[in-house]
Formats: C-alpha cells, structure tokens, sequence
C-alpha cells in the first residue's frame, strides 16, 4: 500500500541532517521535529517532540565516523519511535559501518556486521534501506527486508553530463574481485569494457596491486568503488593503471570517508577528479 503524504513522517539523527532535508523537501514534507542530544555524562538523550503514533517513520542515519556514536545514536531513535507508537520504523542507513566485517577472515574474527545486524532487528526496525552494501550477503544477516540501492545510474549521469568522453574510450575499472559485479553494472550502462585489479592484503587498511586483468592502454580508466577509506588502495591502483598505459583515471565511489591523509594521497597521485555521493556528510 502506497504512504499517503499525511501518514508518511521523516527524522533524522546527527550523522547527516543535510541529506534527510534534502530528501524531505524532495518528497514534499517538512523533517520531523526530533532532539538528539547528550546528558552530562555523554549519554545519547532522544526527544521526539511531535505526535507519531500511527505514522509510517523513515529514519535516516548514517553510521559513518564517529561509527559507535552514530550507530548508538541509530539504535536510540528506533527504540523511542517504537516505544511512541509508530506504525512502522523504516531506518535508511546510506552508508552501513562495519560492513566490511562480514566474515571470519581469520579465526577468532568476529562476524560485526550481522551483530549490527541483529542490533538494528532487536531495537525496532521493520525495514532497511542502503546503498552499496559493501557486501551484498549483509541483506541476508537480517530477518526484515532490506533494500540495496545502487549508486551506478548517479555515476553514469554525473560522467556524461560533466566529462566529454565516448563510450569506446572509457574503461571501467573495479578495485578487486569483490567489487565485479558492481562495476560491471556501470560498465553494461555505459555500453563499455571491464578491467579488474588483482589485489593481495598483507594487513588491514594495506592493499597490494599485483596485476590488471583487462585492457586499459590508451583509455580513460574509471575506478568504481564503493569505499574511499585512507585512499591507500585507490591510490596503488590508479598507480598501476598509470603505470600499463591509461591515458586518464577518475574515480567515482559511492562513500566518501577519507579518513586521515586520504585527500593529501588522491592529490599526489594520477588521479585526475573523484566523484562521491553524500550518503557520508
């Protein structure tokens, strides 16, 4: 059943108040009247401060950096807007944290994102909605639905409507294995060729390119990620791609953390302009 506009309501946490805004003003309704603030001990305080029973709730927060505060403050509005009553608590988390912890890459790891998970479930939430999951499989770590948005068709419009290129001379190229299938999307809906970039990792947050699958000479390289982290990664790939001929490198992904030093490295490097959304504020 369709939400009508009088049943629809929409919050926001501290972690990007700008993007829900935004989203309010596109679907035509004001940003609900909701006070996330701290106790004197640094305790998360959440005060709604209009009726919602009854309602449909979209909350939208990210749980980008601060992560735990973010993902605390997340949990605390799903537990109160249950508690009020709401008819539904849908939670659009644009960027996941601790998706990249969807596995035991080593004994003893801990599997974080299906707690994170179990967290959301056990709080309140009746839907998820992301984009780019780092790892679609987190989709199956819950018991409600989750919706996967995916960033590509933003991309290829922001690549045809800024950057003067032909189809035939773009590469699009994925950072590892894992992100194929999400670069393969692009490269489908540019009508173009694939390249992959074989990498190995010694440690966390270290990456090592030790080949380029595809042919990229003479062509403009696009990077298509889903994380910019320390850059690190990025950086040694558009190094390589430099390295075996690529006339140009873009990089376009999806959230935008740049932790400590990653904007200093893009700058040193071959890569000629990054294209991120605002799922990160």
């Amino acid at each position: 059943m369709p939400f009508s506009k009088n049943e629809l309501k929409i919050f926001s946490g501290n972690s990007n108040r700008a993007l829900a805004e935004k989203v309010a003003k596109h679907v035509g309704i004001e940003l609900g009247d909701c006070d996330v603030g701290r106790f004197a001990d640094g305790e998360i305080n959440v005060r709604i401060n209009e009726t919602v029973r009854g309602h449909d709730v979209f909350i939208i927060q990210s749980t980008s950096p601060p992560v735990n505060e973010n993902l605390m403050e997340l949990l605390i509005l799903i537990d109160a807007f249950k508690r009020a009553s709401a008819n539904t608590v849908a939670v659009v988390i644009p960027y996941y944290g601790y998706a990249r912890q969807d596995r035991k890459a080593r004994g003893r790891d801990p599997i974080s994102a299906k707690l994170v998970a179990n967290l959301l479930t056990v709080a309140g939430a009746t839907r998820i909605l992301t984009v780019d999951l780092h790892a679609e499989q987190i989709q199956g770590f819950f018991d409600i639905p989750v919706d996967n948005l995916w960033s590509f068709p933003v991309f290829v419009k922001a690549l045809r409507n800024c950057e003067d290129l032909k189809d035939e001379d773009i590469v699009i190229v994925s950072p590892d294995v894992g992100g194929v299938r999400r670069a393969r999307r692009m490269a489908e809906k540019l009508s173009t060729s694939l390249a992959i970039l074989d990498k190995r990792r010694p440690k966390d947050n270290v990456a090592e390119v030790v080949n380029v699958i595809g042919d990229v000479k003479g062509k403009v390289a696009i990077l298509f990620d889903d994380i910019i982290d320390t850059a690190g990664s990025l950086v040694q790939g558009a190094e390589a791609l430099k390295r075996i001929g690529a006339k140009r490198i873009i990089a376009c992904a999806t959230h935008g953390i740049f932790s400590d030093g990653a904007l200093e490295r893009i700058e040193n490097s071959p890569i000629e302009k990054v294209y991120i959304t605002d799922t990160i504020y």
